[in-house]
């Protein structure tokens, strides 16, 4: 079975945008209505939305709640959000304003004792995000490099019961340069958790590369520069 195609927004100030390598400064404004977006990605054929709140990321808090609850009305596929939820209040508005999965991360790797509660409160609606660079746990929206390996929080969050980890080579993310296939496969090896591989997806051939791995846990990947640039469509990478 062919994993499934996430189509990504970035939120910041409101608008759409994309980071390259996930630099605040290094940003391209793609729209100014975040919703009209999702409703493209889900007319040429998406499935499932992939949002993160930059702002939130960077500032430790959600910034864009009502730009969130916005795309949830705008578009009927199920919804992941992530960028900033280091409290369960936080976690908890998105989910009831019909948000189907709540990322989080930094708090993650900064309170691990929470790991376990927070999978028992939220079950499946809990997905981890562990965003790496050169191996290494990237906190605070990419911000602060820590000193512990993506493998090791990989595996921890797998034997606390954790049904979807989303993992992210940062030094691919909006480069169009190719995914780190080495990388994923590396990870779904080391869990049994459901694996959303995220960084640098580009082309036809990235898919072909990743479906080759074979690993039946690789359920999806997210898209972002690439369909925005218009390199590639996502009927082109369902195909």
């Amino acid at each position: 079975m062919s994993i499934t195609v996430i189509p990504a927004i970035d939120l910041k100030g409101g608008r759409c945008v994309r980071l390259r390598q996930g630099l605040a400064g290094e940003e391209t404004v793609y729209s100014d209505n975040p919703a009209d977006v999702a409703r493209q990605w889900e007319e040429q054929g998406g499935t499932y939305l992939h949002v993160v709140d930059l702002d939130g990321a960077f500032g430790g808090k959600p910034a864009h709640t009502d730009v969130i609850g916005e795309i949830v009305k705008a578009v009927s596929m199920p919804i992941e959000v992530g960028g900033g939820l280091r409290t369960n209040d936080d976690i908890d508005v998105l989910l009831e304003m019909g948000v189907d999965r709540a990322v989080v991360g930094t708090r993650v790797y900064s309170e691990p004792d929470t790991l376990d509660e927070l999978i028992g409160r939220y079950g499946a609606r809990l997905a981890v995000g562990i965003d790496a660079r050169d191996g290494k746990v990237q906190v605070k929206g990419w911000t602060e490099t820590t000193e512990e390996t993506a493998l090791a929080l990989a595996k921890r969050a797998d034997q606390a019961g954790l049904t979807t980890l989303i993992f992210t080579d940062t030094a691919r993310d909006g480069m169009m340069q190719g995914v780190n296939v080495d990388a994923i496969d590396e990870v779904c090896a080391t869990v049994r958790c459901s694996v959303i591989a995220s960084g640098g997806v580009t082309h036809k051939d990235d898919f072909v590369s990743l479906n080759a791995l074979g690993r039946k846990n690789l359920v999806g990947a997210i898209v972002g520069k690439a369909l925005y640039e218009g390199v590639v469509t996502i009927q082109e990478l369902q195909g």
